[in-house]
This record gives structure tokens, C-alpha cells and sequence, in this order.
């Protein structure tokens, strides 16, 4: 089994850094700060350095990004979507019904997202209390129709298709679980779901996870200091050591596609754990010898979007 170490990079910390993602068309890195409601921009050169390009306010939290083809980006943010132009305008496109309120009144707040190889934006959520069942799985069709794909969820968390589409990648945080269902990406249906790994309580809890070119999952364990490599039939191929107990995601980016970038949490720590992590919030980096693909390009509509069905 391989073993490797994360190593910090230079971009300021988050509270609640989370999902990121490699904008090829703009050869840039993004990643969102949940509870800073920010998106994140930055650049990543061949030799692996990372550095600040831009933040962008998108709602009181934002929960995940996609590069839009119809310009800009979609966020999940708050309780539904929306857009943020490339001036940093950010603008509601849709509040789904049922979702949101804010952390006072219990409420919920969209979580993990990213889209298909057809271009849907597939977005999950959670309660902010994470109470089990409140998390709904969604898809912003290509039409602007929203819909439900599945709910009973508690944490909707990392998301990733394999490199043939065939199947689809979906971790509950809730219960520790991480899902596999075939998918079909002419309609965008999921089918025969199981479960592919359940994480014990000393294994951390699967986040964040992205899908490499050969087809193996990389997760994130929040509170297991690592990222492991699974192949598809579960097996555990790697794990990579990460000097902050809360990592919450990562991806493949550079000119290569071949650096991981991992992301970082604070939210929640005590005062006696930031002293002990103070790099927490931060992105470390590695390069495990594979690559991985860029982010899929949101292909709907900016505008005119109709409520789950």
C-alpha cells in the first residue's frame, strides 16, 4: 500500500475550506469556504505552487461550486443555487422549497455538489444540527427543471462518477457510509444503489471525494488526519498522511492534472485544537503519481429554474 505525506501550501486559510475543484478553461483552483460564504480562486503552477487569486462573496454559506458554461459559476449556496458572474456579482437563481431557514431555526443548507459528465449540477444537503434524514440529493437538469434523486440523507457529501460515467459516487457523513449507484447520463437516473464502504467511528468520516483517471476513489476522512485511495471494488490502495484532523475534500488540479489538493476545516475546533493545528482551514498538496480529471462544466440555464419534482 502506498503511503504519502500532504505538505501545506501558500494560499490564506479558511474557517470551512471544502470542494475543490480545477477550472481548466481558466486553469485556475477553486474551493469554497462554507461558512464564510466566499468562493475561492487560485492558480496553481507545474511545479505545484499554489496562490491567491480572488474571493468572491455567493451567499451566508456556500456549499460548493461548478464552472458554468453560460459564464461565471454556480454555487449551491444557502438553500438552493446560485449564480456569480465573473465581476463577483452574485445572484439568486432558485430557493428550494423545504430547504434553507438558517442554523437558528434549525434549517438547512445545500452541502456538496458537482456535475455530471452531461452537465447536470447534482447538489445535496443538510441540516445544520445534521439530525439523520434531513439531507435531500438533488439534479439541476439541462431544461432548468429541478429534481429529486433521493432523500432520507443526513450529511449529502462528496460526490464523483467514474471515468466511463457508468457509475456514481455518494457519501453520507451521517452515517458514515459511501455509496455506489449505476448512473445513466443520457437521463440522469440512478439505479441499484449499495453500499461500497462504511467508515467504523476510529476511521474518521467520509467527505469530500474525487475520482481519478483510473478509475479509483480518492476520500477525504474528517477526523482521521488523511485521504485514502480505494479501487472500485473497495480495496485500499493508499493513504495520505495530513497534519489537520478535518480534511473535508479534495482534487486533482495543476497544468497536469496530477497534484492532489486536499482541503482543510477550523469550524468547530476548541481553542486548544487550533493552538495544536494552526494550519487547520488550510490546503496541503502531493503528487501520488496519477491524474485525475478537471471539473465538469454546469450546461444549463442561469435563469428561468423550476422547483424539484
Amino acid at each position: 500500500m502506498q503511503r504519502l505525506t500532504a505538505t501545506v501550501a501558500a494560499p490564506s486559510a479558511a474557517e470551512h475550506a471544502e470542494g475543490p475543484r480545477w477550472d481548466a478553461d481558466r486553469a485556475e483552483l477553486l474551493w469554497v469556504d462554507i461558512s464564510g460564504g466566499l468562493l475561492r480562486r487560485g492558480t496553481v503552477t507545474a511545479d505545484g505552487a499554489l496562490a491567491d487569486v480572488a474571493a468572491h462573496r455567493g451567499g451566508d454559506t456556500v456549499g460548493a461550486v461548478a464552472p458554468a458554461a453560460a459564464g461565471g459559476w454556480l454555487l449551491a449556496a444557502g438553500g438552493g443555487f446560485t449564480s456569480l458572474a465573473p465581476d463577483g456579482t452574485a445572484r439568486v437563481l432558485l430557493d428550494l422549497a423545504g430547504e434553507g431557514g438558517g442554523e437558528e431555526s434549525g434549517g438547512t443548507r445545500m452541502n456538496d455538489a458537482a456535475c455530471d459528465p452531461a452537465g447536470r449540477f447534482l447538489a445535496g444537503t443538510m441540516a445544520f444540527d445534521q439530525r439523520p434524514g434531513a439531507g435531500t440529493l438533488y439534479s439541476l437538469d439541462l431544461d432548468g427543471t429541478v429534481r429529486t434523486l433521493l432523500d432520507g440523507l443526513t450529511v449529502s457529501n462528496g460526490l464523483g462518477w467514474s471515468p466511463d460515467g457508468g457509475t456514481f459516487y455518494l457519501a453520507d457523513s451521517g452515517p458514515g457510509l459511501l455509496h455506489a449507484f449505476d448512473y445513466d447520463v443520457a437521463s440522469g437516473d440512478l439505479a441499484h444503489g449499495r453500499v461500497l464502504l462504511e467508515f467504523a467511528d476510529d476511521d474518521g468520516v467520509a467527505d469530500g471525494l474525487t475520482v481519478d483517471d483510473e478509475g479509483c476513489l480518492w476520500t477525504a476522512l474528517w477526523g482521521a488526519r488523511q485521504v485514502r485511495r480505494y479501487a472500485p471494488d473497495g480495496e485500499l490502495l493508499a493513504v495520505v498522511e495530513v497534519p489537520v484532523a478535518q480534511t473535508s475534500a479534495c482534487c486533482f488540479a495543476g497544468p497536469g492534472r496530477d497534484l492532489l489538493v486536499v482541503t482543510t476545516s477550523a469550524e468547530g475546533m476548541s481553542e486548544a485544537d487550533r493552538a495544536g493545528q494552526p494550519e487547520a482551514g488550510r490546503l496541503f498538496t502531493v503528487r501520488p503519481g496519477v491524474t485525475g480529471p478537471p471539473a465538469s462544466v454546469y450546461r444549463g440555464p442561469l435563469g428561468a429554474l423550476r422547483q424539484p419534482t
